[in-house]
């Protein structure tokens, strides 16, 4: 696997708050984040570590092979610093979906989760 993409930002609760929402995304009904598109599918967890590690499988039928993995770690304070990263087999796709993929993950993770902890 490639690493095809990667950001880091900071989420307001502490790691076992974030990595709960990341292995149980409808578990606030409140606060849904994890909004799919009609060419996207719900992720299974293939590997989670409390509270610092969790791996999801494809978002893409496009891509079924994609993994993203993120890295949760405190920010010294009460928040999270929480790492997105997109793991692709080769050959990696063309410019124009590889950019899909990335933007969606942001907005999935540094957009709509951040939002539902008021960021």
């Amino acid at each position: 696997m490639i690493e095809a993409g990667s950001r880091m930002r900071s989420q307001a609760p502490p790691p076992a708050v974030v990595f709960e929402a990341l292995t149980e995304p409808d578990r606030d009904p409140a606060r849904p984040w994890l909004q799919l598109l009609d060419d996207e599918q719900r992720p299974q967890i293939l590997l989670r570590e409390r509270p610092n590690l969790v791996v999801w499988s494809s978002l893409w039928s496009k891509r079924p092979d994609a993994q993203v993995r993120f890295d949760l770690a405190s920010d010294g304070h009460q928040g999270t610093l929480l790492r997105w990263t997109l793991l692709l087999a080769e050959p990696l796709p063309d410019p124009s979906l590889l950019g899909h993929l990335r933007r969606r993950l942001n907005e999935l993770i540094n957009a709509n989760l951040r939002y539902t902890f008021g960021q």
